[in-house]
């Protein structure tokens, strides 16, 4: 992607179903655990650059013994110091001690059975230390001590933490993460009392009663009821002090989430391919985890896949395929290809099927699947037109005829490279934008002046202004013709709300372009008219809420947004011919046939708060409000 955009985030939760000396004993170390789990978040760092976390839970323990330990980092190399920090407490273990599971685990730190770690990649809000996962509410009882993880938004903070407010409670901050910590947690605390009460009568002592909690807290009951006015997309992973772990899914799967399980461990992550990797799963024995379900692992190894809230229309986070997830999945990597080859017709169209003078290239590194794809439809597209103009050659047609239209295929080099080592940190702005210009280079000595045409794929583009600033530019140093930029995605046209740092309508080029065309055609005054029925709606039930923006997108052909792109993205004084070509709705449900959640592409948003988060966030762009719109 040119233009880089964050998201929240990357979790894992892992259960050993058996004792520590079995890992001890076949896979030759005590600390199993802890290095499945940093394997885990390596494999999928992509999710996060802001902090990383780990906690763990020793199952059992003795009363006045630490049984929770919690490590998170935010430094700059946050993996690496997040690990260093780890393996320097368990390697401080005496030598003649470093093979005695039973010592280790009495005596030393994350050598628990229940463990969680999270990458954070914030949409807002700074990257202090208190702000990485996992979370811990704290409690003396330890069936009411609770640590959470996650990777989500919810539309609807306001409303959850006035209910918090309304039990008696004081919440330290409104925040999405730290308002669902305190839910989850004030029902655990509901739960663990109802418990209590029901056992009290019976005679049972205090120590009893615990462990009868252990056996029969009933955590799909207390998710059901902690989830209720959930309103937004999230992954989150829990454990409670006891050992009960959870993981559990939005009703409608918009953030992604696996698992697996054998007779040795239990296994969640955001990623499949992250499991796959590091425990050496097949693609067919791996499991989505279902939209609305939780996957449930009891103290006692009992592991459950259960709903707790009834599940709405599938609608998967599309972007996920395109973008964010990592193209080492199976499903992923096809899609991308299906994506770049789906664009092979149009392109040939818009160059008129002159292979002759075009090259095509891609715009590194996350199209570099696409890419591929784009070609496979070009040779696809080339076999047909081969077939019709030989056909056309007549009964007898020379060597020589065949021979030159065989001949014919696409020109494809590796036109641009990024220079991620690029530093852009100087205070002078005129210097600054000088340096940007330099984050990509070109391969020089490849394109013919002023008679080729460049072809470029890019997944996405949201703010265009690493095309207009530096990809453009750079590349019109080749001296092109023409230049076209594909996108393997549809136009951003909405903002997201469910963990995608997209959330301001100035900063989308396909906004931008719609305002321009208002003006052009003297519509200008229906963005006042749109604000004014977005302001009306503020206080209606979220249910009656409307996307108060389609019906302006509606005024115009997607190819006139298109056009009106490519020209706010020109570099001036550009002298090549720009052209951005998008990939339609229909063509991303075609490649994407499982993940249908397309809001930010068409506004169609899969929860009632998402309609009120565009119109918020249209409302914000009319009053200038630089801020998020939830």
């Amino acid at each position: 992607m040119s233009d880089i955009i964050h998201h929240e985030c990357g979790i894992a939760v892992l259960r050993l179903l058996k004792p520590l000396d079995f890992y001890q004993k076949k896979y030759g170390t005590a600390f199993y655990g802890v290095q499945k789990m940093q394997l885990l978040l390596q494999k999928m760092r992509n999710r996060g650059q802001d902090g990383a976390g780990i906690a763990t839970i020793k199952l059992n323990p003795q009363p006045g013994t630490r049984y929770i330990s919690r490590k998170r980092s935010n430094a700059p190399n946050y993996l690496a110091d997040l690990f260093d920090m780890v393996w320097a407490r368990l390697n401080a273990a005496p030598p003649e001690f470093r093979d005695d599971t039973a010592w280790l685990r009495e005596n030393m730190p994350y050598m628990g059975e229940v463990l969680m770690g999270h990458l954070r990649y914030g949409t807002h809000g700074d990257s202090s230390i208190e702000l990485v996962h996992p979370f811990h509410r704290q409690n003396n009882w330890i069936s009411r001590n609770l640590l959470l993880a996650g990777n989500f938004n919810m539309t609807n903070v306001d409303e959850l933490f006035q209910e918090l407010v309304d039990l008696g409670q004081y919440p330290k901050e409104k925040s999405d993460t730290v308002t669902v910590l305190e839910k989850i947690g004030h029902f655990l605390d509901d739960e663990v009392q109802r418990l209590h009460t029901w056992y009290k009568p019976d005679g049972h002592s205090n120590t009893d009663i615990n462990q009868l909690i252990y056996e029969n807290l009933d955590i799909q009951r207390l998710l059901r009821r902690a989830s209720k006015k959930f309103d937004g997309g999230y992954v989150l992973g829990g454990m409670i002090g006891h050992g009960d772990s959870f993981l559990m899914r939005d009703p409608n799967g918009i953030r992604p989430a696996y698992w697996f399980q054998n007779d040795e461990i239990v296994v969640g992550a955001s990623e499949r391919p992250a499991i796959q990797s590091v425990f050496n799963v097949r693609f067919k024995d791996m499991k989505e985890l279902k939209p609305g379900h939780a996957l449930i692992v009891k103290y006692n190894g009992k592991v459950e896949e259960l709903p707790f809230v009834e599940p709405r229309e599938y609608r998967a986070c599309s972007f996920e395929r395109i973008y964010f997830s990592r193209g080492n999945d199976r499903e992923i990597y096809i899609e991308r290809k299906k994506l770049g080859e789906l664009l092979a017709r149009p392109v040939l169209d818009a160059v008129n099927f002159d292979l002759k003078n075009t090259v095509f290239s891609y715009i590194p590194n996350t199209a570099e699947a696409a890419f591929y794809g784009l070609m496979e439809g070009l040779e696809k597209e080339l076999n047909a037109w081969k077939q019709e103009q030989i056909l056309a050659l007549g009964k007898n047609p020379t060597a020589e005829k065949v021979e030159k239209i065989l001949a014919v295929r696409p020109r494809n080099e590796k036109l641009v490279h990024k220079d991620d080592k690029q530093r852009t940190f100087i205070a002078n702005k005129k210097v600054r934008n000088n340096m940007v210009n330099h984050v990509y280079d070109v391969t020089y000595g490849v394109c013919e002046d002023d008679k080729d045409t460049l072809v470029l794929l890019d997944d996405s583009i949201v703010r265009g202004t690493t095309l207009r600033d530096s990809i453009v530019s750079i590349t019109a140093r080749l001296r092109p013709k023409r230049i076209i930029i594909l996108s393997s995605a549809p136009q951003i046209r909405y903002p997201d709300c469910y963990g995608i740092d997209m959330s301001k309508m100035r900063d989308f080029v396909a906004f931008q372009a719609l305002v321009e065309l208002l003006k052009e055609t003297n519509q200008e005054s229906l963005l006042q008219d749109k604000y004014l029925r977005c302001k009306n709606s503020e206080h209606l039930p979220v249910e009656a809420v409307s996307n108060e923006l389609v019906s302006l997108y509606d005024l115009f052909d997607y190819d006139q947004i298109s056009s009106k792109i490519a020209e706010l993205v020109r570099p001036k004084d550009l002298k090549p011919e720009l052209n951005i070509i998008f990939q339609t709705l229909d063509g991303l449900h075609s490649a994407c046939t499982k993940n249908s959640g397309d809001w930010y592409f068409s506004g169609r948003f899969p929860t009632p708060g998402g309609n009120r988060v565009v119109n918020r966030a249209f409302m914000n762009y009319i009053e200038n409000k630089d801020e998020r719109a939830y």
